[in-house]
């Protein structure tokens, strides 16, 4: 790493020359380091707080639930390759039977896993697919493997799927649906190492091979089984599940969240935070490509062509729900923090291609790292939302290997490892147009990359977003719904063949070439 030098011009007209890392980061244009899906950026929406309503739904004049068209919008104009439905943890306790057929017909039932509320089923399998064709999504049905029986599942399978003469068919053309949905993403359970089943892998291997078996292919419709993975770092879970069941799953589903504390004890502030925080929060989040790459090996002992992807099935950050809001609802604001915890992590995930093929970031309104928060008639872009459009252009694109001089981001007042202070993604789509995404950590030092780009000739930069503010904890709120956007960014030139690009400290800067 080399420094260069940048005078600091103080009011009392004197200046102190300080040293700015200089990184190199050299791509390979001609190389190849896998295809980046589009379903790593995919969305959950759980029967949670006011995710489903309140959230993608709303009560119209007459009391009815309808979908929200601003919010459809919004999640439109990102880009939602797939919506995975109905949990998280309530799949486990979702009779489909219950939502389908006249709303005032539809039994309630309580939500105890989540703010004990009632849930009136007003929003069941007919309603979901209709919001993901508005949306132009893949849906991921989660069947319940916790409370429910294998019959249970096969018949809701049949009914979503079935295209000729069946009781499932049936039923579903009396409830208004003469076409199946074609369906092919099923989750069989959720987390049923916990709120699933507290089960063993041992157990849980031997069900998921018996309800797996009643998922029948329809014609073109095969199923693409995701099978519960671990939690965090339950290496046995992966170990146990793949070497008893690997031959009959297709997905593995992985859940980390990011969080600053312990889950016994305080999972840290969405705003109110310091800077011990913000390490604290950026360490847990690389913590990712740990995992992954330790899951990746036991996977690769047990399937070796790597027909079995890996998913991460729930991420983001999780933080003590905002104070006045409904105990259970897991509502928490976002900010500058939360959106470069995210970038950094879609970095990672395209840093394992050979598995990671599908992600759900959690969730997707109003819960946890959400894109949108809405009060009433009101809505407003997270910071993360803005993220994930600066990720756009990576999408179905080729991932280029690069080498990057990282660089360190330590914090003195916490014990560990300083942290790596630049991450990025560099990738190539069908057009030969290169993007480059950069996030620097560093919430204090700014950081000059030198990029090379090895097989590329006559660049020059067509376009350039930045997403920073000068607040850690900077943030969109109702009265000031976009005090935080990306920007035009003007701090990248060619110079003497190399891309020089001057980023500022806690920044995320997108590029096309």
């Amino acid at each position: 790493m080399k420094y260069v030098l940048t005078p600091l011009i103080f009011a009392a007209a004197s200046s102190l020359v300080v040293a700015e890392p200089v990184h190199e980061l050299t791509i390979d244009a001609a190389g190849d380091n896998g295809h980046i899906s589009e379903h790593i950026y995919g969305h959950f929406a759980e029967h949670l707080g006011r995710g489903i309503y309140d959230g993608f739904w709303k009560k119209d004049a007459s009391g009815e639930y309808i979908i929200r068209d601003d919010v459809v919008a919004a999640m439109k104009e990102l880009g939602v390759p797939n919506l995975r439905w109905p949990g998280g943890c309530f799949a486990d306790y979702y009779f489909w039977e219950h939502g389908i057929g006249r709303k005032d017909q539809r039994p309630t039932v309580v939500n105890n896993l989540w703010g004990g509320v009632t849930e009136d089923n007003s929003v069941g399998t007919h309603e979901f697919m209709d919001l993901v064709a508005e949306l132009e999504a893949e849906p991921i049905v989660v069947g319940n493997v916790g409370s429910g029986t294998v019959e249970d599942m096969a018949n809701w399978w049949q009914y979503i799927n079935h295209p000729g003469e069946s009781p499932m068919a049936k039923l579903r053309r009396e409830n208004g649906r003469e076409d199946p949905w074609n369906v092919k993403y099923w989750g069989v359970g959720n987390e049923s190492w916990g709120c699933g089943g507290h089960m063993r892998p041992e157990y849980y291997a031997d069900l998921y091979r018996r309800f797996a078996t009643f998922l029948h292919g329809y014609g073109d419709v095969k199923p693409f089984r995701i099978a519960t993975g671990p939690a965090e770092a339950d290496y046995n879970w992966t170990e146990v599940v793949m070497e008893r069941a690997g031959h009959m799953i297709d997905g593995l589903d992985l859940h980390v969240y990011t969080i600053d504390g312990t889950w016994q004890t305080h999972k840290g502030q969405a705003v109110n935070f310091d800077e011990s925080g913000w390490y604290r929060l950026m360490r847990r989040a690389m913590w990712m490509d740990e995992l992954i790459t330790n899951h990746k090996a036991i996977m690769d002992e047990h399937d070796p062509e790597k027909r079995v992807w890996l998913i991460v099935g729930e991420w983001g950050t999780w933080h003590e729900q905002e104070e006045g809001s409904t105990p259970g609802f897991l509502y928490q604001q976002n900010t500058l923090r939360d959106a470069l915890t995210a970038s950094v992590t879609l970095d990672i995930f395209h840093q394992h291609l050979d598995r990671v093929k599908m992600a759900n970031i959690a969730q997707t309104i109003n819960v946890l790292q959400a894109m949108i928060l809405t009060d009433g008639e009101q809505m407003l872009l997270t910071p993360t939302y803005h993220v994930f459009d600066l990720y756009k252009p990576h999408r179905e694109a080729k991932a280029l290997p690069f080498e990057l001089d990282r660089g360190e981001y330590m914090y003195e007042g916490e014990e560990g490892d300083p942290l790596p202070a630049i991450s990025a993604t560099a990738s190539i789509n069908d057009e030969g147009q290169v993007h480059i995404s950069l996030t620097n950590i560093d919430p204090h030092q700014a950081r000059t990359i030198e990029i090379s780009m090895d097989g590329l000739k006559g660049k020059k930069v067509r376009w350039a977003k930045i997403l920073t503010a000068d607040e850690m904890n900077a943030r969109n709120t109702f009265e000031a719904p976009e005090a935080l956007v990306p920007e035009k960014f003007k701090g990248a030139k060619i110079k003497g063949g190399k891309l020089i690009v001057e980023m500022p400290a806690k920044s995320l800067v997108t590029l096309a070439l």
